[in-house]
């Protein structure tokens, strides 16, 4: 029987970005457990759908995420993107 999780590969990938904009995409893929072109391909699909922002800084990216837009879902429409790292993200001091 295969695997499944309540949260796509996508939420993952936001979520670690959530948490530390300045992670590398090698360490997302690590701990989300995909590859590092799958982890390269899904903050692809979050640019351009607008949820995240990306900035180059010297040789590294960082990302910021655009926590006020919908989820994509329409059953998920009414709940916004900081509802999901609100409960999943610890908060930063």
């Amino acid at each position: 029987m295969a695997e499944w999780t309540f949260l796509t590969n996508h939420a993952h990938v936001l979520l670690c970005v959530a948490e530390d904009p300045d992670m590398r995409l090698r360490d997302v893929a690590t701990r989300v457990g995909i590859t590092e072109r799958a982890a390269q391909k899904i903050v692809a699909e979050l640019v351009e759908a607008g949820y995240l922002e990306r900035e180059r800084e010297g040789r590294r990216n960082r990302y910021r995420l655009n926590a006020q837009l919908p989820l994509r879902h329409p059953m998920d429409r009414a709940h916004r993107v900081e509802e999901i790292v609100g409960i999943f993200v610890a908060q930063r001091p």
